[in-house]
């Protein structure tokens, strides 16, 4: 058989193997949403139990300080009994891994989820993005694998990941730059589109029923720039790289603040602490530095011109609860309270310049922060650009990254424990590749 044959028969082979792992890539992407629809639900339940129905019952003032501070000691207590006795101990330490690299077992699912439903709705500075990833894993390993059992586990894990975070942000475009930064070092141009084919599927079907049931976690709304001009632009390539650096001390706090806790031995006794520090830390920023930051930092973009000195210690105080939250067993992910951040440091930043407009400080400080903490720069550039949602400021934020990038480059990851050796997203993997045999059942 001649060479262009075998090239034949080898595209074609791509091809039937694609499409048959169609219909658990578009499972895995459903199912994925339907469990962060879920989880997030709950979540807002439990949260509007804790600071509306139950301070309205007794009478007290759910911003007040010790109701704050009594709170979040409590949603210590609680996680850390989960992760201290609880069968499954809360899954794997959020501090120690970025996305789910391989399957946690079933069993550890219902006790992860219990402390990741108390962080969110308690008040811990952490996301749903780090536990939701992981239970999807282990519940869709199990299922596509007894649907589909040609299909290798880490495959399904890729095309999880995939689908989460197509759900999370409400489009696949994240999932697909993420991917593209796992696998492109490894892939040409024809075969790193096989490799997306996949995860993009995922994707995309998750953001499809995430969109259905409400929509993105991420709703953020900026005031468009009348005009961009070139003090604008040097505005961001400067600000960004500032807000990396900023970033970057939450990335350095995380690794000694997690030795300190970590030494007390017993998680309630850690996790506990971590719930007091979070109190304090609430009781001095205030209700808006609490939760996961998605719908405070639209609050905080609401109210634009407050002093430089409120903005900055909102942008301190979040960044140390994220830190504590990560570092003492809190089950949760960074990504959403670093918005926060960067929206805090760019309204800041703003504040002393400001005929720059919102949508440049802000947006080029988003960027710069996402950066230092999620170390992935397509990940971080999407975030910057949904935030603001323009062409004109998409171009500037291409620019600004590159100074951003080469601050945080040979940083450490914000991990617990990082040797410098993880590729883009937190792993070497390169989850997503289409290697299996078709999964037909």
């Amino acid at each position: 058989m001649s060479e262009t044959s075998n090239d034949g028969v080898l595209a074609q082979h791509r091809v039937r193997t694609l499409a048959a792992l169609t219909l658990p890539a578009m499972l895995i992407g459903v199912v994925s949403a339907l469990i962060l629809f879920g989880l997030d639900e709950l979540a807002a339940l439990l949260q509007h139990l804790i600071w509306d129905d139950l301070p309205g019952a007794v009478g007290v003032d759910p911003a007040s300080a010790w109701w704050i501070f009594g709170v979040l000691t409590l949603t210590g207590a609680a996680v850390g009994l989960i992760v201290r006795y609880v069968p499954g101990h809360g899954g794997q330490d959020s501090a120690e891994t970025e996305l789910a690299e391989s399957a946690p077992p079933l069993r550890v699912v219902p006790s992860l989820a219990a402390a990741a439903l108390l962080g969110l709705a308690g008040g811990v500075s952490l996301g749903p993005e780090n536990p939701i990833i992981a239970i999807n894993a282990a519940v869709l390993t199990m299922l596509v694998g007894r649907l589909f059992p040609r299909v290798p586990g880490k495959l399904i894990v890729g095309m999880t990941v995939a689908g989460t975070v197509g759900a999370l942000f409400g489009t696949p475009v994240a999932a697909a730059l993420l991917f593209t930064g796992i696998v492109g070092s490894t892939a040409g141009a024809g075969a790193l589109f096989d490799k997306l084919f996949l995860p993009l599927v995922a994707a995309g079907a998750g953001a499809v029923t995430m969109n259905v049931l409400g929509g993105t976690l991420l709703d953020i709304t900026i005031p468009p720039a009348e005009s961009i001009n070139g003090w604008d632009i040097l505005a961001g390539m400067i600000i960004a790289p500032l807000a990396a650096g900023f970033g970057l001390l939450g990335v350095f706090g995380l690794r000694w603040a997690h030795r300190l806790f970590h030494r007390l031995g017993n998680p309630f006794l850690y996790t506990l602490l971590g719930g007091a520090l979070l109190g304090l830390l609430g009781v001095i920023g205030g209700p808006l530095t609490l939760f996961k930051g998605a719908e405070e930092s639209g609050e905080l973009l609401a109210n634009p011109g407050q002093p430089f000195g409120t903005l900055l210690l909102l942008a301190v105080v979040k960044l140390a609860a994220l830190v504590i939250a990560a570092s003492a067993g809190f089950r949760g992910g960074r990504i959403f309270p670093s918005v926060f951040v960067g929206v805090a440091f760019g309204l800041a930043a703003g504040a002393l310049v400001p005929s720059v407009p919102v949508s440049v400080v802000v947006s080029a400080a988003v960027l710069g922060v996402v950066l230092a903490v999620a170390r992935d720069g397509w990940l971080a550039l999407f975030i910057a650009v949904v935030i603001t949602g323009e062409v004109t400021v998409t171009a500037l934020l291409c620019l600004a990254v590159l100074p951003a990038w080469l601050v945080v480059t040979n940083a450490p990851h914000m991990l617990a424990d990082d040797d410098g050796g993880r590729g883009p997203g937190g792993s070497g993997r390169t989850a997503g590749e289409p290697e299996a045999r078709p999964g037909t059942g």
